[in-house]
């Protein structure tokens, strides 16, 4: 995954050069949306010659696993792995290729350039899909090229980590950022015994929340003995002798590794470079069939902004089950078959200790940023019928119009109940269902799982009736 910029190599000519090869399928990154879109265009075309450029030496794992490697529930990185490269070359006749990195495109002469070992190459292509992933974003700090700051993107990166907490060396790590990955991370290395600073430039945690969600999952972070400081910056980092030594908030913090999770930014840059059309954001726009602007160029996954549902509009959203459907269709469609991508409503779930978190739609904050007109309606419900041993509270936030329209919605809860409720409201989204629509939903019921009344509902009849109060003559709701 990625793309790069390598100067002064030795260049070397093979294989096709400007476009020579009337078959040839070549993709950009071998991430979970690159071999996706490989296997769908091996399964269209028997015959088609199909290329991989992966920069990194591994592919085809489970990104979003790496916190749980890191943890120790997962024992093994090669148990991240989908399939081993073996297997991809000999069971799919699919020429995956690591640790060339790509550094030009030239869509005139549909050729790209990339770099491996030691030496720059050319290779033509009749059809290329660009699944280059996300980049970690590095904060203009001084003194995060060190070795021991980790953004944790890659299986590498994990591995080093993994290494410095199996020998023990990991007694006290600043953790930059309280997003998804952060909070992720701040999990995976209390289980490992570390100390863990958390630090955040807003005020809140989990900015892709609203403020009143988000303040759930700070005070169960805290909980569980995360020092999580808020409206707080990492200013500068510096080694001394085997340590950093960070300043925050004008403070001094020396810890044994700093984790760099500040978001990711789309990797387009030689792509855009080439002429692809792009959003403010720099992702890649894509058509339903991931067509880019530039002629016979797919792209898919992280890297791209497809069509949110709920927006109306294109959106950078970097989640693994879009990029491993656009994958697809991207491979699909280059390999001469026909298939389309409708979009997203950007629903995901993280664990966070013992919380689920869950969202989907837009956030009220979101929704408001948009220019709409909206509410929100909270209520907090049982995860199963109250006398069921382990039941929990469930706090649902349903984000809507006025009149009824659903927007989105935010789910905190202990256990798998929060994944399950958030599901039929994205499938609701999806739907154009509004909240009366929701109310009437015929949701499973049985005292382990779910009370007669599931919190959803509860959420959906709250917000309906404010909407029925909203919408009489001579009301004073706002």
């Amino acid at each position: 995954m990625g793309l790069g910029r390598v100067k002064s190599l030795p260049f070397e000519v093979i294989e096709g050069e400007e476009g020579s090869m009337s078959s040839r399928l070549v993709v950009v990154g071998g991430g979970a949306a690159g071999m996706s879109a490989a296997s769908a265009a091996r399964r269209v075309d028997p015959a088609l010659d199909i290329v991989v450029l992966e920069a990194g030496g591994y592919a085809a794992y489970g990104l979003c696993g790496l916190p749980y490697y890191l943890a120790g529930l997962v024992e093994s990185a090669d148990d991240l792995l989908a399939y081993p490269p073996s297997f991809f070359r000999e069971q799919r006749r699919i020429d995956l290729r690591l640790n060339a990195r790509v550094t030009q495109l030239d869509p005139q002469r549909q050729t790209i350039c990339y770099a491996q070992d030691g030496r720059e190459r050319r290779l033509g292509y009749h059809r290329l899909i660009v699944t280059a992933g996300g980049v970690p974003v590095r904060p203009p700090i001084p003194g995060l090229d060190d070795e021991r700051v980790f953004t944790v993107r890659t299986l590498e990166d994990a591995i080093s980590l993994r290494s410095l907490l199996d020998a023990g060396r990991i007694g006290q790590v600043l953790v930059v950022g309280a997003g998804y990955v952060g909070l992720e991370m701040a999990e995976a290395l209390t289980a490992r015994g570390s100390a863990v600073t958390v630090v955040e430039a807003l005020a809140q945690a989990m900015p892709n929340l609203d403020a009143p969600v988000a303040a759930l999952v700070e005070a169960e972070v805290r909980r569980r003995g995360v020092d999580l400081r808020l409206g707080t910056r990492l200013e500068k980092l510096a080694r001394a002798g085997d340590r950093l030594v960070a300043r925050i908030g004008g403070q001094q913090l020396s810890v044994d590794a700093v984790v760099l999770a500040t978001g990711v930014r789309p990797a387009s840059s030689v792509a855009a470079a080439a002429g692809a059309a792009t959003d403010q954001a720099g992702a890649l726009l894509v058509d339903e069939s991931m067509r880019t602007s530039l002629p016979d160029v797919f792209a898919a996954g992280d890297c791209v902004a497809t069509h949110h549902r709920v927006l109306g509009r294109p959106a950078f959203v970097p989640l693994g089950p879009a990029a491993n459907k656009t994958g697809r269709v991207a491979g699909t469609v280059a390999a001469g078959g026909a298939a389309s991508f409708t979009g997203i409503v950007g629903t995901a779930v993280v664990k966070v200790f013992d919380l689920a978190v869950a969202r989907t739609g837009l956030t009220l904050t979101e929704t408001l940023a948009e220019g709409l007109r909206a509410v929100a309606t909270d209520a907090t419900g049982k995860s199963r019928a109250k006398y069921y041993p382990g039941t929990s509270p469930v706090h649902v936030r349903l984000v809507h119009t006025p009149g009824g329209r659903l927007l989105g919605a935010q789910l905190v809860g202990a256990g798998d109940g929060v994944a399950k409720r958030i599901d039929p409201i994205a499938i609701a989204l999806q739907a154009g269902f509004d909240v009366g629509d929701l109310v009437a939903a015929d949701l499973s019921y049985a005292p382990p799982y779910a009370p007669v009344y599931d919190p959803v509902l509860l959420a959906a009849q709250a917000a309906n009736a404010a909407n029925a109060i909203a919408s009489q003559p001579n009301s004073l709701a706002v």
